[in-house]
């Protein structure tokens, strides 16, 4: 965020790949408050894939992924990594 100028690079890291990725991060925003709400990643996931058209394994696998990479980002940055943590958790748990 540049203040007054507002939000001027949507992907910093430029990530290649698939789509579902991008679609993982929807689900984990916008804290873990609110995207690890009991039911809340049943929820927002399922309203996702039937928009997005995305395979409902497929798209919870991202989410662990995206919880595991953003935990990384994290660290790096000398952060808390706990809520990235708990969305991964949230989704290993829906695909058990």
């Amino acid at each position: 965020d540049f203040g007054p100028r507002g939000w001027l690079a949507i992907d910093p890291k430029g990530l290649m790949g698939e789509r579902g990725f991008d679609y993982a991060n929807m689900v984990c925003n916008p804290d873990i408050a609110t995207a690890g709400a009991k039911g809340a990643l049943t929820r927002r996931a399922r309203i996702v894939r039937e928009e997005a058209g995305l395979e409902p394994l497929r798209h919870l696998q991202w989410v662990l992924a995206w919880g595991a990479l953003s935990a990384s980002w994290t660290l790096d940055g000398g952060g808390d990594a706990a809520p990235a943590v708990r969305m991964a958790e949230l989704a290993a748990a829906e695909l058990s």
